[in-house]
């Protein structure tokens, strides 16, 4: 959401919230966006709204405290990390473990360095905003993030770092999806309009303009 202003219309997700809404008969003027932290809007309890979207990934754990819609986006996972850093010269995950990394708390992010890379001792983070002035402070030397947050982050909050690679995906990470209160009656209406907007291509269209990344990064295997 571009200059962090949900209502300017400047953005993937907020754009597909207009594209959600218009597709179920709302004006523009009908959207109203309340603000909550990752952690509330995957904690179990009432929610101040319909639906959030922070590029919640779907998995079967949070499943259990909340509700989720379709899958309305398959990211790729990214390495973040300072140019003089060194990183972009890995291109296995034996040559990640010994990086020092940071991750958010909660996150799929944190689990896929943990799980997945297999690194160990990872400093954890209470929120973006902490990792990244771990990065820039030289506490740590990486972190893993989606690549639409990492193109965003490093093109406006943190121009200073780059992405130094793709990852291979998660498989226990189903994708994006909106996050609901347990038993909310909506889910099955708003995936309506959100599969018809899928198959109208709008989402596609949505990530051809804000979502495509660099074709230089290098990718990193197993």
């Amino acid at each position: 959401m571009m200059d962090d202003n949900p209502g300017g219309g400047e953005g993937f997700e907020n754009g597909l919230v207009y594209a959600l809404a218009e597709e179920l008969g709302f004006d523009r003027d009908d959207v109203v966006w309340v603000r909550q932290t990752f952690d509330q809007g995957i904690a179990p309890g009432p929610k101040s709204y319909d639906f959030n979207l922070q590029q919640y990934s779907i998995t079967e754990t949070r499943r259990e405290f909340v509700d989720f819609s379709v899958v309305y986006y398959q990211p790729e996972k990214a390495v973040v990390a300072l140019p003089e850093g060194g990183i972009s010269s890995a291109r296995t995950f034996a040559d990640l473990r010994d990086v020092r990394w940071g991750a958010t708390i909660g996150t799929t992010d944190l689990d896929y360095i943990e799980n997945i890379i297999g690194a160990e001792d990872v400093a954890v983070y209470s929120d973006q905003a902490g990792t990244f002035q771990a990065l820039l402070g030289g506490q740590i030397d990486a972190t893993v993030i989606s690549l639409p947050t990492a193109l965003f982050v490093t093109a406006v909050q943190v121009p200073e770092a780059t992405i130094a690679a793709i990852l291979p995906p998660d498989e226990n990470d189903q994708g994006f999806g909106l996050v609901f209160e347990k038993g909310n009656p909506i889910v099955d209406w708003i995936n309506e309009g959100l599969e018809a907007i899928i198959a109208a291509g709008v989402v596609a269209d949505l990530t051809s303009e804000w979502l495509i990344g660099d074709d230089s990064i290098p990718e990193i295997s197993r």
